[in-house]
């Protein structure tokens, strides 16, 4: 991510058809980080040219907050995607975060993608390079060029992992989309997945997100497997239902007691490494070290807590005298 582009909050990315208008209006009201409108999977070949125009009146008349304002246009493997990227960005651009790029397979996907983009911004006016793009990783080929993909244009802001699609690409004996299939009973069949996007977003400065768990009303299994990419460092998940976004935003946030030792470390190794607080590199905070090392892990904490609106409870003053 280059230093000019903001670093959106995603801890809950919801998604909603845009071919249900309810569903979109519902969505402005829900505490999501996100929200992206799909003109993909959720909405019918025969539904895509009308979803077109509901996505565009809803960007620009709705009323969405803070939140992240995304479009899932379709694949470039379909007939879809160009008139899905002209119309919805011509339409609504001003109104517009990012596009969504489903089934990303190679770097040269995503730089048609940001020309195309370019081309609409500069007819229309609009600031250039300011609508990110999100890559989608769905497949074997894609998570193999991952690395490249990251880096193709610098309106990448995030990775994500299409758990249905990658798993039916390796052939995995499983119809439960992110549960563990029958007979790998030991370790995580997803691990070495969600690792190789991890790393290659981090390389790059960039998000990772993971994708959604189909059992909507299986809110325990949801934040089981949404814990398991959160333990990794994923920064959020993509959300189904709005029983699931309360979940997610709490999963991808740090508690209290983490928040606030975060905040902690950062301001005592401040004071410290200052010429007041003696220009010292290693300093004991209580009964714990800290160091530079440690600047770098509270950064990361603090940052998720601030993102998420956290309040501090505990704030450490330095010493007297």
């Amino acid at each position: 991510m280059s230093a000019a582009r903001e670093i959106r909050p995603r801890r809950s990315c919801h998604a909603v058809p845009g071919s249900n208008p309810r569903f979109i209006e519902k969505a402005q009201g829900l505490e999501s980080d996100q929200v992206f409108l799909d003109l993909e999977d959720s909405v019918a070949p025969i539904a895509k040219a009308d979803a077109r125009k509901n996505i565009v009146e809803a960007l620009n008349t709705g009323d969405w907050g803070s939140r992240v304002r995304t479009v899932r246009v379709n694949d470039w493997t379909t007939q879809w995607t160009y008139r899905d990227v002209t119309e919805v960005v011509e339409g609504a651009g001003a109104h517009l975060d990012a596009i969504m790029l489903p089934k990303v397979q190679t770097p040269e996907q995503i730089v048609a993608l940001d020309l195309l983009m370019t081309q609409v911004e500069k007819a229309m006016g609009y600031e250039l390079g300011k609508i990110g793009i999100e890559a989608q990783i769905e497949n074997a080929l894609g998570l193999t060029n991952v690395n490249a993909i990251a880096t193709a244009s610098p309106r990448v802001e995030t990775i994500i992992f299409g758990p249905a699609d990658f798993m039916a690409s390796i052939n995995m004996k499983s119809l439960v989309v992110g549960e563990q299939p029958p007979g790998y009973d030991v370790g995580d069949a997803y691990h070495y997945i969600l690792m190789r996007l991890l790393m290659a977003a981090r390389a790059h400065d960039l998000q990772v997100i993971d994708g959604p768990y189909l059992q909507i009303k299986d809110l325990d299994g949801f934040k089981r497997v949404a814990g398991r990419s959160a333990a990794l460092g994923f920064d959020g998940k993509w959300t189904l239902h709005p029983s699931q976004i309360e979940v997610a935003n709490d999963v991808f946030s740090p508690d209290q007691g983490d928040y606030d030792h975060a905040e902690n470390i950062l301001d005592a190794y401040e004071y410290f490494t200052s010429e007041k607080g003696g220009a010292k590199g290693a300093v004991m905070l209580g009964d714990e070290m800290i160091d530079e090392a440690s600047r770098k892990m509270a950064l990361v904490i603090s940052g998720k807590g601030r993102a998420a609106g956290m309040e501090r409870g505990d704030v450490w003053s330095p010493p007297e005298g």
